[in-house]
């Protein structure tokens, strides 16, 4: 992979009015800095930051990046050169199978989804689970062991000491 340390680019005085786009435009005032390259100003664009032609258009992984709109699309492909890329013009249900060819292939995905998220499955109840979930909340706490009652800090004022003090009263009975 080729070093990315290329600068950013931006369009001169960008950084300073909103109405100027940091898209790359060229410096063409009679007195501007620069133009003339002064130090302290941004770089601009050369033949010099141009990237290796080995590595030119390649996704950052290496691999050469293929659009697939259909699975026969994948033949021919080899998962050592290529990456895959789905269109987003593919519905979910196309998609899915897609991805099962795909990963089935050891191909690279470079925009699986979100399939974890939004599995496809029937309707179920859920009012049932939230009840039954409200219940199991109510009845599991937490029980404090001695230790974690010792670490606990010392009260800052008398009335919160003595709080505390009916609290552990009551507790005994």
């Amino acid at each position: 992979m080729a070093n990315n340390s290329k600068p950013a680019f931006n369009r001169q005085e960008s950084w300073r009015y909103k109405r100027v786009k940091p898209a790359w435009r060229r410096a063409r005032g009679v007195t501007s800095k620069m133009r003339k390259e002064e130090s302290g100003w941004p770089a601009k664009v050369k033949v010099g930051y141009g990237t290796a032609a080995a590595t030119r258009g390649l996704h950052p992984r290496g691999l050469r990046e293929r659009l697939i709109h259909r699975i026969s699309e994948l033949e021919g492909l080899d998962p050592k050169i290529h990456i895959i890329r789905i269109s987003a013009r593919v519905g979910e249900k196309k998609r899915l199978s897609l991805l099962d060819e795909i990963r089935h292939r050891n191909f690279h995905i470079a925009n699986p989804g979100k399939q974890g998220e939004k599995p496809i499955t029937t309707e179920e109840p859920v009012a049932e689970e939230a009840s039954d979930s409200k219940e199991t909340q109510t009845l599991a706490r937490p029980v404090e062991t001695e230790e974690e009652t010792e670490e606990k800090p010392e009260p800052e004022t008398m009335e919160e000491s003595a709080k505390d003090e009916t609290r552990e009263e009551e507790e005994d009975k």
